[in-house]
């Protein structure tokens, strides 16, 4: 499940992945929170894996995918705070496919 963290400085959107990631969480809560910022560009995201994530499903993959790619010169920064190193070091080789700047950094 996506949860949206809220107290964020303003033009940061806030999420925390909890359990296993949908589709349906793409479509009820990331889109919503993320629909209004993509309009006005230089989008900041932090994206926070829970203790508790497991995984994204893979419809849940593609639909983040599709986010990203339609709206590729909305992203400004995205930081992804996580414990996981694998994760890390998937972005650091992947990093560059991903829209803006990108940082991982631990929980």
């Amino acid at each position: 499940m996506i949860k949206v963290i809220h107290d964020m400085p303003p033009g940061t959107v806030g999420l925390e992945a909890v359990g296993k990631v949908t589709a349906e969480d793409y479509e009820q809560v990331l889109k919503p929170a993320l629909e209004d910022a993509l309009t006005h560009k230089d989008v900041r995201l932090m994206y926070v894996l829970g203790e508790e994530f497991d995984t994204h499903a893979p419809e849940a993959a593609w639909a983040d995918t599709r986010l990203w790619a339609r709206n590729m010169n909305a992203w400004e920064r995205i930081a992804v705070v996580s414990d996981a190193d694998w994760l890390e070091h998937s972005l650091k080789t992947l990093g560059w496919l991903v829209p803006g700047e990108i940082k991982v950094l631990d929980r």
